[in-house]
């Protein structure tokens, strides 16, 4: 399953995942130029790792965000959250066109909820157990 997670992964990247992440990186440094935002651009740079780098991981509910994170991902929408999201979404269309490229369009759409509320999530290996999520 490592083999397939890496070919996947690589394949991605050529296709989708530098450009998306170039765009996360952007909005971190935006949001580390403005010194309040800071936790907004650790968060962006987190999931641009993750978008550089999809399978075999997920992201899960952090237990215990509550409350700001859920001020932090209102703010986050209205500001970057919403055009990272039309970031994938046009990404995604491109790569629907191909056979091939089906299952990385169905990947760029499932990354949409995530580039909307980055807050209140962490990024966990898939096979690591659900009891420890």
């Amino acid at each position: 399953m490592k083999l397939i997670n890496f070919v996947l992964n690589v394949l991605w990247l050529v296709f989708a995942g530098f450009w998306l992440a170039v765009g996360y990186a952007v909005a971190a440094i935006i949001c580390f130029v403005f010194i309040i935002t800071i936790p907004f651009g650790v968060a962006s740079l987190r999931i641009a790792g993750y978008v550089l780098w999809p399978f075999g991981r997920t992201t899960v509910e952090r237990r215990g965000a509550g409350a700001p994170s859920f001020i932090g991902n209102v703010i986050w929408v209205v500001f970057a959250g919403w055009w990272l999201a039309l970031g994938h979404l046009i990404t995604s269309i491109p790569l629907f066109v191909s056979i091939v490229g089906i299952p990385f369009g169905w990947a760029n759409l499932k990354l949409i909820p995530i580039s909307l509320m980055p807050l209140g999530r962490e990024i966990v290996p898939t096979d690591q157990p659900f009891a420890t999520r």
